[in-house]
């Protein structure tokens, strides 16, 4: 498994609850562009619209030496799940006010596939709980190590 792009910053604005492996539907020059790991995903989140998810929000660079005019960075892409699990993943997130963020995109058995987190957001205060812990950890390991 080779990660193409990852959003690191996903784990920290929210409460993962699980894990979901998605197909991705890709162009060309989109999947040419990831393979030299040219794009963001910062920002992007999934929208489940009549039966169907999709990618938003996440840029793929335009291929350089590709067609100018056709390659927009930015748009909706469509991911590939099974009926059930979107259907699944609906009732959540209109129940539960849960979201469904993109963690990853990576290459396996020469596919692309995108890694999602089911969770939710984290609020301010418990974001700055969160880093308090950390450094806390970060000094006790400190001071274990001197020793």
């Amino acid at each position: 498994m080779m990660i193409l792009l990852e959003n690191r910053k996903a784990r920290f604005d929210y409460e993962l609850i699980n894990n979901i492996e998605a197909g991705i539907v890709l162009s060309g020059w989109e999947v040419k562009s990831l393979r030299k790991k040219e794009g963001n995903l910062k920002g992007a989140w999934v929208k489940l619209d009549k039966g169907e998810a999709w990618l938003v929000n996440c840029k793929i660079t335009p291929w350089k030496f590709g067609i100018t005019g056709e390659q927009d960075p930015h748009q909706p892409r469509r991911l590939l799940l099974h009926k059930k699990e979107i259907l699944k993943l609906s009732a959540k997130q209109q129940e539960q006010k849960i979201a469904v963020v993109p963690l990853k995109l990576y290459m396996t058995k020469g596919k692309i596939k995108c890694e999602l987190g089911v969770g939710k957001g984290r609020q301010r205060h418990e974001k700055k709980q969160m880093l308090k812990e950390r450094s806390i950890d970060r000094a006790a390991q400190q001071e274990l190590k001197h020793f």
